[in-house]
């Protein structure tokens, strides 16, 4: 297994100012790097919570134009660290943007991209819409990153509700789980600490888990409370709804530890029914 490192989580309350957000990312994520961070991840949607689809559509830029991205890589290559941003709305088409993960590594290059498999149409008994598939090109691709910490699980948000999508990374070797969010505050109240939590037991993983929190300029209210879990289960760190930073030592050894206490990877079998 390879040394511990420190992680951190980048909480943020995102508007639809792309260059402000820029700036308070770029901020928080050298205040964690300040503290002894070399993995520092930030929520879902960190450059954009607009008010609507449209709105988010309007403001996206293709990958070759988007402009956080050659930010973040100069700040990854700058304080040496590993950066997940956690998602970024990216223009695929006309019509439709993808909500896509992007690890850099310590050299500033892209070592990872992922977008968002599953996607989150619903809405709400408060009367809140969310129907994420008028706008966004869901991904097909599960995404496992390859780099000298450990394999990392790429995820996003609602893929935490898909437990297969976590077991099939965990079996091919990832000891860590991203799951970069914005999650609404019922919701997050009643299932963000179980649901987190669980993919981390039931697959001896880290759980790495940075989110947007509080009431946004779109008048969008998320849960916050970024969590860093460890392989058994216990939250390492926890933030309240403020923007800010939470960070936790991550010993890639206790994954292996917990692995071997229960070993449930190695015990699935087929079956037939119903």
């Amino acid at each position: 297994m390879t040394a511990p490192f420190k992680a951190a989580c980048v909480q943020l309350r995102s508007s639809d100012d792309v260059a402000e957000n820029i700036r308070d990312t770029v901020r928080l994520v050298r205040d964690a790097a300040a503290q002894g961070a070399s993995f520092i991840a930030t929520p879902e949607n960190t450059t954009l919570m607009a008010p609507d689809g449209g709105a988010k559509l309007a403001s996206s830029f293709d990958e070759a134009q988007d402009p956080a991205l050659m930010v973040f890589s100069a700040l990854a290559k700058e304080l040496k660290i590993w950066l997940l941003i956690g998602s970024l709305a990216i223009k695929v088409s006309d019509t439709k943007t993808a909500n896509r993960s992007f690890l850099f590594a310590p050299d500033g290059s892209i070592r990872a991209r992922y977008s968002k498999i599953h996607l989150f149409d619903v809405t709400l008994a408060s009367g809140e819409t969310y129907r994420e598939s008028d706008t966004v090109e869901g991904g097909g691709d599960a995404i496992l990153a390859e780099t000298p910490l450990g394999g990392i699980g790429l995820s996003i948000c609602y893929d935490v509700r898909f437990p297969l999508l976590y077991r099939q990374l965990a079996q091919k070797g990832a000891f860590l789980f991203t799951i970069p969010s914005a999650f609404t505050v019922p919701t997050g109240q009643a299932h963000w600490h179980v649901l987190l939590r669980a993919r981390a037991i039931e697959n001896g993983a880290f759980v790495i888990a940075p989110a947007q929190g509080g009431l946004h300029a779109n008048g969008r209210k998320t849960y916050g409370h970024s969590l860093i879990v460890s392989p058994w289960g216990e939250v390492l760190a926890e933030a309240g709804t403020d923007p800010g930073v939470i960070l936790a030592d991550i010993d890639p050894a206790q994954s292996e530890q917990a692995r071997a206490r229960i070993p449930s990877l190695q015990h699935d079998r087929a079956f037939t029914g119903p």
